[in-house]
C-alpha cells in the first residue's frame, strides 16, 4: 500500500522553500502527499522560533501531528527543534536547522528504528543546499540563496539557532534559476539575511542579480523576500532601474523610526540615512512599493518614541507594514533590558499600526489606478481571476485566466483593499 504524509509549516519564506524541498524528497522516496487530516502515515512540521508566539504554536503543531498520527512518523525540524529539542518531545524525528536535505531518510529509517535525534550547531562555513525545481500549490517560486546572519540585533534569536551567514554558490544559483524558471514565471530570491549574499565569493546580491538577468532568459520576473536598507547599493538600484523583471517592490525592515530605540535593537542605520535612501529609491523608481518589519513595544519604548514611529512610517509612505509586538526571546541582550512594556501597551499599539498599514495600502494602490500592471494570476472563481502585480498589490481581473499566467490589465478602483481591473 502506497504511503502517505502531509506538513505543517510555520514561519518565513526560508521555512516556506526547505519545506516544499522536503515534499519534494518525500514523493520521490514514494511518498503521496495528502491533507493532515487525512490521517497521514507521516506529518512533517516546520517549526518557527523567531517569536515567543512563533514557539507556543510550533509546540502546538508538534502535538497536533501526534494526534492526527498516533500511529507513523512525526517529524520536526527548523528553528524551534534547534533552540530547544527537548520540547520537540512528542516528535520521533527531531532535527535543527541543518541536515534537511537528510529528513526524508530520516523519515524512512524511523519506521523501523524510531527516535532520530540529529540536533546540531550550524556550521558556520557551509551553505546546505536543497534541490526544489517546481512548487505544486504555488505560482511564484521561492529560492533559498543565504542562511544565517551576522547581525546580531539585541532582540533576535535567529543567529543563534540558524548560524552565521552562508552563500548557496553562484553556479549553483544559475543551475537551479535555470530549471526553476521553466515551471514558474516569478522566481523569490529569500534567505536569512539575503542582502548579505556572496560575501565568501567575494561577489554582492547585485552582482547576483545581473548574472540572473543575463543567464536565465526564461525567467520573467525576479522578487526580492527582503533586504536591509544599509544593502541597497547603486549597483542594485541600477538594474532596478533598467530591468522591468525585477519586481517594483521592495520589503525593507524598519523595526522603529526612533533613533534611540534603533541604537538600543543594534540597528545599523540612523532614521536619517533610512529615509535618505528610501526616498533616492522613490525618485528613480515610478511607482515603486516599499514595505517594511515594524517591532512595537520594545524595551524603553515610550509614548513619546511610538509617536516619534508613527510620524516617520508616514514620512517613508509605506505600501503596508508588517507589525510585530515585541517578543522577549531568552539569551538575547533585549530580554534582559529594563523597562519592559505592559503586554495590554504593546497589543494597543499594534493595532494602531495595523490600522495604519491598511490607510497607507489604500492610498498606495490608488496611486496605481489607470496604470498598466502585469498580474501573475494566482487564482479563478466567479468569473474572475485574482493575483498579484509587480508591486505586490493584490488585482482582480475580469475572466477566467490559467494559474500561474502573467496578464496585463488595468486597475480602475480600489475595493475593499483590492485593485479592480476592466475588462
Amino acid at each position: 500500500m502506497e504511503k502517505t504524509f502531509s506538513v505543517i509549516s510555520l514561519g518565513c519564506k526560508v521555512n516556506t522553500y526547505e519545506c516544499e524541498a522536503v515534499c519534494q524528497q518525500m514523493e520521490e522516496l514514494g511518498y503521496i502527499r495528502v491533507s493532515s487530516e487525512e490521517s497521514p502515515d507521516a506529518v512533517i512540521v516546520f517549526t518557527c522560533a523567531v517569536t515567543n508566539e512563533a514557539a507556543r504554536k510550533s509546540r502546538q503543531m508538534i502535538r497536533r501531528a501526534r494526534k492526527l498520527c498516533p500511529h507513523g512518523i512525526v517529524a520536526a525540524a527548523g528553528c524551534y527543534s534547534q533552540i530547544d529539542p527537548e520540547e520537540a518531545g512528542d516528535a520521533d524525528v527531531v532535527i535543527g536547522t541543518r541536515h534537511k536535505s537528510d529528513l526524508a531518510k530520516y523519515i524512512l529509517a524511523a519506521e523501523k528504528s524510531k527516535q532520530i535525534r540529529n540536533v546540531e550547531v550550524p556550521s558556520q562555513e557551509v551553505f546546505e543546499p536543497l534541490t526544489l525545481y517546481r512548487f505544486k500549490e504555488r505560482t511564484r517560486a521561492f529560492l533559498k540563496i543565504e542562511d544565517g546572519c551576522n547581525q546580531f540585533c539585541s532582540y533576535c534569536v535567529i543567529p543563534h539557532v540558524r548560524g552565521r551567514e552562508r552563500s548557496m554558490a553562484p553556479d549553483q544559483v544559475m543551475e537551479e534559476m535555470k530549471k526553476i524558471s521553466r515551471f514558474h514565471k516569478e522566481v523569490v530570491l529569500t534567505g536569512i539575511h539575503t542582502g548579505r549574499y556572496g560575501r565568501e565569493y567575494g561577489i554582492t546580491l547585485a552582482d547576483l542579480i545581473e548574472r540572473i538577468l543575463k543567464e536565465v532568459p526564461d525567467l520573467a520576473r525576479l522578487r526580492l523576500s527582503s533586504i536591509e536598507i544599509t544593502e541597497i547599493d547603486d549597483h542594485f538600484l541600477n538594474l532596478l532601474e533598467a530591468s522591468p523583471k525585477i519586481a517594483r517592490h521592495l520589503h525593507i525592515p524598519l523595526q522603529s523610526g526612533s533613533d534611540e530605540i534603533l541604537k538600543r535593537m543594534r540597528r545599523p542605520y540612523t532614521t536619517a540615512e533610512y529615509l535618505a535612501r528610501v526616498e533616492e529609491i522613490r525618485a528613480r523608481i515610478n511607482d515603486i512599493s516599499v514595505s517594511c518589519d515594524l517591532i512595537v513595544g520594545f524595551p524603553g519604548e515610550s509614548d513619546a518614541h511610538f509617536e516619534e514611529t508613527l510620524r516617520f512610517l508616514r514620512a517613508c509612505r509605506f505600501s503596508f507594514l508588517h507589525v510585530f509586538p515585541f517578543s522577549a526571546r531568552a539569551g538575547t541582550p533585549a530580554a534582559e533590558m529594563e523597562d519592559q512594556v505592559r503586554a495590554e501597551v504593546k497589543k494597543q499599539r499594534a493595532k494602531i499600526c495595523l490600522n495604519l498599514s491598511e490607510e497607507l495600502y489604500d492610498r498606495y494602490m490608488e496611486s496605481l489606478l489607470g496604470k498598466e500592471a502585469e498580474v501573475l494570476v494566482e487564482k479563478s472563481e466567479d468569473g474572475f481571476s485574482f493575483g498579484r502585480c509587480s508591486e505586490y498589490a493584490e488585482v482582480r481581473i475580469p475572466g477566467v485566466f490559467e494559474k500561474g499566467t502573467l496578464v496585463k490589465a488595468v486597475p480602475v478602483a480600489v475595493e475593499n483593499h483590492m485593485l479592480a481591473a476592466k475588462g
